[in-house]
């Protein structure tokens, strides 16, 4: 093999992503959106101004939100809770 070959393999992107790769991230950014849910829910139960409960209702809603689409990516995969 020379070195055009060579450098052509290591240069060329990789766009694909094994299954097991893209299965193994989702569960990791589920469990990661999960804690961030469990977080902010935790922030809103000890919110005490007006300000902060608007603050963390936000910061709930968005993180519910992110938990909610991990879920979904998971779904399509076919991951579950077995897998979880």
């Amino acid at each position: 093999m020379n070195w055009w070959n060579l450098w052509r393999r290591v240069s060329e992107p990789k766009d694909t992503v094994p299954l097991e790769d893209d299965g193994w991230n989702t569960l990791l950014e589920v469990r990661k959106a999960q804690s961030e849910w469990e977080r902010a829910y935790l922030m809103f139960d000890e919110a005490l101004g007006q300000d902060q409960i608007d603050y963390a209702i936000y910061i709930l809603e968005a993180a519910e939100r992110k938990y909610q689409i991990h879920l979904k990516h998971a779904k399509r995969l076919g991951l579950n809770s077995s897998r979880m």
